[in-house]
């Protein structure tokens, strides 16, 4: 663990200002209680410049505990733990469960979608590992992941579009400032989960996100997100959480620079006893919910790209 990851307080999870029924409402309202926001120029607009890496978050992973287990988490990416009851709908306990008990034989979960090379979305997308870069303008915020390629763009000031009429990988984020706090919200966005062994979410998945640069009374920084799910497949009720960054400052002082991620050499590797050490689904015949996601039931909601579609092949065929 980085120092300072041990130097910084740990923070709390700042709920929404009152209980809102969708995202939607939740952005609108504070867009209405900040009068519609700051108007930044380039010289005023905040900057978050340098290399960041993930610290805590109280989701998974990184903070020890999760809303979606009962006390202390399992070590790293490691099986085990109960299961806590009544954040998830049934049906999506009863997935998460299922996960779970896949993992025991493997002690992790044996098949992740990173394995084909898929976008992590937007939700996993905020504890990844390795680093991330913000770059801020007064029209968009441009927020890079050395991991996969990945970059989010949030649209400064502007209402969603999708032209497509459909869902995809990271959605489609909108956002505001207010002084030095941005605002996002970002919906359409494609099924997956909160972190490798976490739970799944739906298609109907929206989360706001709260940004702000705090900095310590010991000079360090901290990049801090406070985000709101809203998702009314996966989740009994909005859930909210909180992720930070720290400044990656072993990997500047190195000189790193985000590079193009070359997903395909990990895709499938073997070992000594010519066994694949990452598994892959690879039947045919298979919607593309089963095959990214062969540990989750097949019937489970809410897991075609957009809502409403049958499945991905009634779109484009049967999966090769």
């Amino acid at each position: 663990m980085a120092i300072a990851q041990v130097l910084q307080p740990v923070p709390e999870v700042v709920a929404p200002p009152r209980a809102f029924k969708t995202a939607e409402e939740h952005y609108n309202y504070l867009k209405r209680h900040h009068r519609g926001g700051t108007v930044h120029t380039h010289e005023s607009v905040p900057k978050w410049e340098g290399l960041w890496e993930a610290s805590y978050n109280s989701i998974a992973l990184r903070g020890g505990v999760s809303p979606f287990f009962v006390g202390p988490i399992p070590p790293g990416l490691a099986a085990g733990g109960e299961i806590a009851e009544g954040v998830l709908t049934p049906e999506y306990e009863a997935a998460f469960k299922q996960r779970r008990e896949n993992m025991v034989q493997y002690n992790e979960q044996p098949y992740d979608r990173l394995t084909t090379c898929e976008a992590v979305g937007p939700a996993r997308w905020l504890l990844e590992p390795y680093v991330r870069e913000w770059v801020n303008t007064p029209t968009q915020s441009w927020w890079l992941n050395d991991l996969a390629n990945e970059t989010r763009r949030i649209f400064i000031n502007q209402d969603h579009k999708n032209i497509d009429g459909a869902n995809s990988p990271t959605g489609d984020s909108v956002g505001f400032w207010a002084g030095d706090q941005l605002i996002v919200w970002t919906n359409d966005m494609w099924p997956a989960d909160y972190f490798r062994g976490y739970p799944p979410f739906s298609n109907e998945m929206q989360m706001i996100e709260v940004y702000q640069l705090v900095q310590e009374p010991n000079g360090l920084s901290r990049l801090e997100a406070q985000v709101t799910y809203y998702d009314p497949v996966s989740l009994v009720k909005p859930l909210s959480g909180v992720y930070t960054w720290t400044r990656a400052t072993v990997q500047e002082d190195a000189g790193y620079r985000i590079r193009h991620w070359d997903c395909d050499s990990n895709i499938q590797q073997k070992d000594a006893n010519d066994l694949t050490t990452i598994r892959l689904p690879g039947e045919d015949g298979k919607t593309w919910h089963q095959h990214r996601n062969p540990d989750l039931p097949a019937d489970l909601s809410g897991q075609t790209k957009t809502p409403g579609e049958v499945d991905f092949d009634s779109l484009i065929g049967s999966a090769q």
